[in-house]
């Protein structure tokens, strides 16, 4: 006997343990099968669960869940990402607790401090996705630095490096003064700042008194300009281009150069350009062939590049002094408050500085090629489609790609120095060392490169590193090329891209046949989470209050594709309480003995009832398996959410009970076996999207012998199962029980009145169905009785039903006018709140510098107005 209360709690450790116990993740079950393989987007092995792993974790569980009953071989590949900046950040924090560094530990110790961090607490994501039911072969989990990834990890840089597609270069990266080292754009965070813009004159070369104005955001930089700019159309400066202007606090002899970098419109519209510290400056260096004057060390400080005075000033202490030095020259034309982004590093807070040093780099626009072709043929597609378009726009401008990383925590660079700097790229120091014996006819002392390759070069391996390449094992033979790909929109480029690039390099074939793209989770206002606007919602928190269920339907319902998730608590309580209507529904099914029947075929129910729920049954599976097939996750929950709720609980079970509890014994066991199938139904188009209280049902129902609901194949409805008479005929009885209902509410009848119906116009077949379903009609309209024909009286509300007209006399029961009057004024109000939002949103004012979430909350509520004056207009006339 199933509990008076679901406890999600109970249910989802045991369930859990129970599906691991029996192997149920495991790939390799259905030799022979068509297969289907996802490879979990590796969460960094310091992370907690987040939304967003909530989310991307749900949509594939969903995935695999529904093609593992569709009878395929599925592998769900696990894994976490090394994630060199945050382990080796989180270590070090532990490091300060006890006065250590790393440097003053050494290399070698650190690491193995790191290891023993990853052994202790690596885990915790992989726990915490458990509990959200992530059902990964987690005998199969990777790590971004295991032996065997570690291992294609090095394989790729050396092939790389000997195809010439991995060289060393100077050029500017982001570099992150705090952790001494290059990180990636996706590690960069921009700030919005309250700053100045401050503008300097430049003396014109030979010009006594004649100057040029430059506006900068950096003083500090001035010290390493090499030119000034200026738009080649300009005309106010083309009589300069050519000339040179004296570097103020310098002396240096730069030249005035035309290009169209430079903005007519913007400032004076002439520009410093420093190509050793500005990313857009160092292109226009590039052009005009300018010298590259680095005047800043590892940490920020100026170094010997500057001109003595500034020398061992933090930038920022050197900003000050700039300033103050130019303005006792009288060469400040003026400082105007400036609101500005500057690029913060997202770990460290730090400022970033677009620095010149020598770096690793992969040749991406080579690789970009074939990755650009695959998806033009359709061999890899995105979904939603228009993700293609963003896609060609970073790889057809794509830049050298930076690989190298200033850490300990990572792969390591298989490279080695020779003393006159001559570098060996091999897979071990053996090959290096024999290479370099070659090379300089002796043995000689090597050095390795200390840098570590940026985490993206790892992961770009994961579909084919995972599956055992470079080694062809039968894993990589049979699930490569992957199925699909689910990611955030975010890292197209950084990852998604890269995966392309490596794996058609590397195995000839794409990584994922299907990339699907979902939204980011807002909170309820469409805001972006943080912890400054303190509005995170904790996924943990919330599976604890409600259930890992009902926060997992909560985000498939909500994963419209295009459009972000606005996630409220509150939502989650409605599914939660979804969950339980479904306990309640199999409760009420084994109150009524309404068990599953040896043999059952649901294409052989007599009753217009029992046909009609068996139709509505295959028309939801149906829905559920496309919505799930392509993607659209929203429109699958929605389909088995209204056959569940509305079709079975709320129509089905109280069209049932008098058959189930009447003295026809025959329609009595027809209906019983076709609520216990119908609820069956129900168990199986949920179980992907609600894997726990639906295997808990299905263990207590319907499996004495054991099976699981998650191996259970998907139900294959027939031509059988549908009957267009019984369907047409039990819409009507629902649609005129829902139109009088929503008469009386409307109206405000109140609950207990009893009010009589009668049907105006109503053809043979409506007089017939009214006949057979009356006491069904009277009792769940709250009806006094059902008449035909007659005449309409004064104060009756009047509803068209197809040919019929429904009428219910109100008069005496409500206040006519009052409820008129009071409708009339409901209308009003809501066209007073549509012309409101209608001016806010046709103002380009408001629609520009609102954000974004409050234009489309203003939209929303707008359509929500619209509805809602339609119903009332309505209701109006029905009385009139």
């Amino acid at each position: 006997m199933l509990d008076k209360t679901y406890n999600p709690a109970d249910t989802e450790t045991r369930q859990y343990e129970r599906w691991e116990r029996a192997g149920a993740f495991a790939c390799n079950r259905r030799p022979g099968a068509e297969t289907y393989c996802i490879v979990i987007p590796p969460p960094n092995v310091t992370g907690s669960l987040h939304m967003g792993h909530a989310l991307n974790n749900t949509l594939q569980d969903i995935l695999v869940r529904y093609k593992r009953m569709r009878g395929f071989e599925v592998l769900w590949q696990p894994g976490t990402d090394h994630a060199g900046i945050a382990t080796q950040m989180v270590v070090e924090r532990q490091l300060a607790l006890e006065q250590k560094d790393r440097r003053g530990m050494g290399r070698a110790a650190f690491l193995g401090r790191v290891w023993k961090w990853k052994a202790e607490s690596g885990g915790t994501i992989s726990r915490q996705l458990r509990r959200l039911g992530a059902s990964c072969d987690w005998s199969r989990e990777r790590f971004t630095m295991d032996e065997g990834l570690s291992k294609a990890v090095l394989k790729v840089f050396v092939d790389l490096y000997r195809a010439g597609l991995i060289y060393k270069d100077k050029r500017l990266v982001n570099w992150d003064t705090r952790f001494e080292s290059a990180i990636s754009d996706l590690e960069v965070e921009n700030r919005e700042i309250d700053g100045h813009l401050w503008h300097f004159k430049y003396p014109v070369e030979g010009e006594t008194g004649a100057f040029i104005t430059i506006a900068t955001t950096r003083p500090e930089t001035m010290l390493a300009d090499t030119a000034v700019a200026v738009h080649p159309n300009d005309e106010r400066y083309r009589a300069l281009v050519g000339k040179h202007v004296i570097l103020p606090l310098v002396g240096r002899r730069i030249p005035i150069v035309a290009d169209e970098y430079a903005d007519p419109e913007q400032g004076s519209g002439a520009v410093k350009i420093t190509p050793a510290h500005d990313f857009n400056d160092f292109e226009v260096g590039v052009r005009h062939k300018l010298p590259h004057v680095n005047i800043l060390d590892s940490h920020g400080v100026l170094n010997e590049n500057a001109p003595a005075a500034y020398r061992g000033l933090d930038r920022f202490e050197a900003r000050k002094k700039v300033v103050a030095d130019l303005e006792a020259l009288g060469l400040v034309e003026k400082i105007v408050p400036h609101k500005h982004v500057v690029p913060h590093g997202d770990r460290s807070g730090t400022v970033i500085e677009p620095w010149l040093t020598d770096q690793w780099y992969v040749d991406a626009k080579k690789l970009a090629v074939e990755a650009i072709a695959m998806v033009e043929q359709g061999r890899t597609k995105f979904v939603p489609k228009t993700w293609e378009k963003t896609y060609f726009e970073w790889m057809r401008n794509i830049q050298p790609w930076c690989i190298s990383r200033q850490l300990w925590w990572g792969h390591q660079i298989p490279a080695w120095y020779g003393a006159d700097g001559k570098v060996f790229v091999a897979l071990t120091e053996a090959e290096a060392r024999a290479d370099a014996r070659a090379a300089y006819g002796q043995d000689v002392p090597l050095s390795r490169d200390e840098d570590v390759l940026d985490t993206w070069f790892s992961s770009a391996l994961w579909p084919f590193s995972t599956l055992g390449w470079p080694d062809q094992t039968p894993e990589l033979k049979r699930f490569y090329p992957t199925s699909v790909l689910v990611t955030g929109f975010d890292i197209i480029f950084f990852w998604v891209a890269r995966m392309m690039m490596m794996g058609l390099h590397f195995t000839g074939d794409i990584p994922f046949r299907d990339v699907y793209v979902h939204a980011l989770v807002r909170d309820a206002r469409g805001q972006k989470m943080s912890k400054s606007k303190g509005n995170i919602i904790d996924p943990l928190e919330l599976i604890d209050k409600f259930g890992a269920d009902a926060l997992r339907f909560t985000l498939a319902a909500m994963a419209a594709q295009g459009r972000d998730v606005k996630l409220a608590e509150s939502r989650v309580e409605g599914y939660r309480n979804f969950a339980t209507k479904l306990w309640n529904a199999a409760r009420f099914c084994e109150m009524n003995e309404c068990r599953p029947v040896p043999g059952f075929d649901p294409a052989t129910v007599t009753t217009t009832l029992n046909r009609w729920i068996v139709g509505e049954a295959a028309a939801a599976l149906a829905a559920v398996a496309q919505g799930i097939e392509s993607y659209r996750f929203n429109e699958a929950a929605a389909a088995a959410y209204r056959f569940t709720w509305a079709t079975f609980c709320d129509w089905y079970i109280e069209f049932a009970k008098p058959a189930l509890t009447g003295e026809d014994a025959a329609a009595k066991a027809e209906t019983r076996a076709t609520a216990a199938w119908a609820l069956d139904m129900i168990l199986h188009m949920l179980a992907p999207m609600m894997p726990f209280v639906t295997e808990e049902i299905f263990e207590r129902f319907f499996a004495a012998d054991g099976r699981l609901l998650m191996l259970d194949p998907w139900p294959t409805p027939d031509a059988g199962w549908g009957d267009a008479a019984a369907s047409a005929e039990m819409d009507w009885v629902v649609r005129i029980v829902t139109e009088v209902r929503s008469v009386r509410s409307e109206m405000n009848v109140p609950a207990g009145a009893k009010v009589p119906l009668s049907l105006m116009g109503a053809s043979a077949e409506t007089a017939a169905r009214l006949e057979r379903h009356r006491d069904v009609i009277v009792r769940l309209a709250r009806l006094e009785r059902v008449t035909l024909g007659g005449d309409v009286p004064k104060g009756a509300a009047q509803i068209v039903l197809d040919e019929a007209t429904l009428v219910l006399p109100l008069a005496g029961i409500i206040d006519i006018a009052a409820e008129r009057a009071r409708l009339e004024r409901e209308v009003k109000k809501l066209a007073g709140e549509i012309a409101g939002i209608d001016k806010k949103l046709a103002n380009p004012a408001f629609v520009a510098k609102a954000p974004e979430e409050v234009v489309e909350e203003q939209r929303e509520r707008r359509v929500d107005a619209e509805a809602a004056s339609r119903r009332l207009m309505q209701a109006v006339a029905r009385l009139a």
